[in-house]
């Protein structure tokens, strides 16, 4: 087996063993749009995130949008299925049969220079609480969004993207970060218990940092129903289930800041 192809293999397996690849099967779904890699597989997709970027490409591909890969930059390999064509015995037709796969290498935009790409050039509002992001170490970026998604926390990145500039979004991935360091580590995927204190959180910050969420609450309501059924919960127990976690979140996030309740 080609060495870079079982690299490839054992990178997966590792992941599986260490429980990282459910969060990036997540992300893999939503790639940066109008990238190449947005139109890879999705296996490959997740390589690209474990590999620690949401944006990989080729040597060449790089200096099409006139960015060039740092010197010593290791490369990731993502794996390429090759075909060859054969012609069926019983009908003369043509087709094609995969034969093997090989590997490729690309960059992660990280380790390369040049001009600015599209998405880097979002800019986010000054969000209440993320100075105590900044304090916590989380780096907050903006990213490129879709009609899937408004934002993620990545534990292993130590990182919180949005692809909003709405507080809500930015105060419910907050509450992601501080229930992991309560518990000490988040369950992988889309749990319902920590979904629910997530959006419960962030509708408790914004009335205490003094936003107005009428407009959302409906929205949250409708979130958290839909994670409180596959619990088999009403959103009001499941909230009330939860109330003691989200309590140690608050707290958490608000150290040492003087709380001032604004009306609802």
């Amino acid at each position: 087996m080609n060495t870079n192809v079982k690299q490839v293999l054992e990178t997966i397996l590792e992941k599986f063993k260490s429980g990282d690849i459910p969060k990036a099967i997540a992300m893999a779904t939503f790639p940066i749009p109008d990238t190449p890699s947005c139109y890879w597989s999705f296996t490959n997709r997740t390589l690209m995130f474990l590999s620690g970027t949401g944006d990989a490409r080729g040597y060449q591909q790089w200096k099409t949008v006139n960015r060039w890969v740092k010197k010593g930059a290791k490369a990731t390999y993502i794996l390429v299925p090759c075909f060859k064509k054969e012609i069926k015995e019983e009908t003369g037709e043509e087709k094609e049969v995969l034969r093997f796969f090989k590997s490729s290498a690309v960059f992660k935009v990280e380790d390369t220079d040049g001009e600015d790409l599209e998405y880097q050039n979002l800019q986010l509002p000054d969000l209440p609480l993320l100075d105590k992001a900044n304090e916590w170490g989380i780096s907050v970026k903006a990213v490129p969004g879709n009609y899937r998604y408004f934002g993620y926390y990545c534990t292993q990145r130590n990182e919180i993207a949005l692809a909003t500039p709405d507080e809500k979004t930015f105060f419910h991935e907050m509450a992601h970060a501080a229930h992991e360091k309560v518990n000490g580590k988040l369950k992988a995927g889309q749990d319902p218990f920590q979904e629910i204190i997530a959006e419960l959180s962030s509708m408790a910050l914004g009335l205490i940092v003094g936003k107005q969420l009428k407009d959302t609450t409906g929205n949250s309501f409708r979130y958290i129903e839909r994670y409180a059924e596959k619990v088999k919960l009403t959103p009001h127990s499941a909230c009330l289930k939860v109330l003691g976690e989200t309590g140690k979140v608050l707290e958490l996030i608000l150290k040492g800041r003087t709380i001032k309740l604004e009306a609802a």
